[in-house]
């Protein structure tokens, strides 16, 4: 059977995280979508098969690109700030990378299950994600989205206001990307 891989990179696809708003005080936050303008994903085939894919993300390529809700609009100098505190949060100088693999891939009706293990933070958990496959005109579009709950990773999710204002624990990673078939 012949083996063949590819990369997906950023510039096939996007990567990003959506966070929530919690607390008493939450009407006073944003709504964030996050980022990440640097990461690959190596996919390994026999035949027709995926048998393995490898997610790595750099931590330091998260970038802010919106904020929805709040009392006011998200000034560029606060989505500086905003990116300063998720790379604390993440401790990115000592955790640099995110990263999945998938060491079980299973044919679903609308794609593939791939069931491995994500690191995010140095701690390592089992992740099974839905990759939804469309296939148009010899291109496949693939995409999912996961929640992660910040807090089984150890990190602690940024708070103002002695915590009457903060970003929900549980967070949702969206994925797209096209590849040729």
């Amino acid at each position: 059977m012949t083996e063949t891989a590819w990369r997906l990179t950023a510039a096939e696809g996007e990567l990003q995280i959506l966070t929530g708003v919690a607390g008493p005080a939450s009407k006073m936050g944003h709504r964030l979508t996050i980022a990440m303008a640097s990461w690959y994903a190596d996919v390994r085939w026999q035949g027709h098969q995926p048998v393995s894919v490898d997610l790595v993300v750099e931590v330091d390529s998260l970038q802010v690109v919106k904020g929805e809700g709040g009392v006011t609009p998200l000034s560029g100098p606060e989505k500086g700030v905003v990116r300063s505190n998720a790379l604390k949060a993440l401790d990115a100088n000592k955790y640099p990378q995110i990263t999945f693999a998938a060491g079980s891939i299973t044919r679903s009706p609308t794609g593939y299950r791939l069931d491995g293990t994500v690191e995010i933070h140095g701690t390592s958990r089992p992740q099974a994600v839905d990759l939804a496959i469309e296939d148009s005109d010899g291109v496949w579009t693939m995409s999912a989205e996961v929640p992660v709950v910040q807090t089984q990773f150890g990190v602690k999710p940024y708070s103002l206001f002695m915590g009457s204002l903060k970003v929900a624990d549980e967070v949702t990673v969206k994925f797209t990307a096209r590849h040729p078939k």
